[in-house]
């Protein structure tokens, strides 16, 4: 004897059901993407912060293994109307503007309260020198980087001794003793 299927016409999901799912999925997603935002500004700012720490490094190895005096420039720049932070490695007497300048993300900005390298007054650029033993041109100070959407989250480089020691910091709750919350 064979039994007969019997389909009930009640498969599937209700409306009601639907919009409570619908409801709950975007609830979370309320929820997560403040998260994500934050994931993601982070990433970016690490990205940025080793990209700035690589090159300067670069430019003592070059400045000792050149034997002459090599400069790390930084600036920012307004690119198809965005602004863009640049970096470039190049030796003290090639002009900035004949060096080949590097992109940070797009979405990355420098602090300017709390980046105290040497700005030339004409255009803009900040700076730190390495000479030929590797030590700075008495220049020490900070770069500080944020992203564009948020001034919480901070990345720094620091320049901090006469001999050219360099480290990398993020931001505190509390300032250092020069006032500033990235070190």
């Amino acid at each position: 004897m064979r039994l007969k299927a019997h389909y009930s016409n009640n498969a599937g999901f209700t409306l009601l059901e639907t919009i409570i799912a619908v409801a709950m999925i975007g609830i979370l997603c309320a929820i997560a993407t403040p998260t994500w935002n934050g994931f993601v500004n982070r990433q970016r700012l690490n990205t940025a912060q080793h990209q700035v720490y690589r090159g300067m490094q670069e430019t003592k190895s070059q400045a000792v293994l050149q034997k002459v005096t090599w400069q790390f420039s930084i600036r920012e720049v307004t690119v198809d109307g965005k602004a863009v932070v640049q970096w470039a490695v190049h030796p003290k007497s090639v002009s900035p503007a004949n060096a080949t300048w590097h992109n940070l993300d797009s979405h990355i900005r420098l602090y300017r309260p709390e980046t105290t390298f040497h700005k030339d007054k004409k255009n803009g650029i900040q700076r730190v020198q390495f000479n030929y033993i590797g030590n700075t041109n008495g220049q020490l100070g900070q770069l500080t980087l944020v992203a564009n959407n948020s001034d919480k989250v901070k990345r720094c480089v620091y320049v901090s001794t006469l001999i050219g020691t360099m480290r990398m910091g993020k931001e505190h709750p509390k300032p250092n003793s020069r006032e500033k919350y990235c070190y």
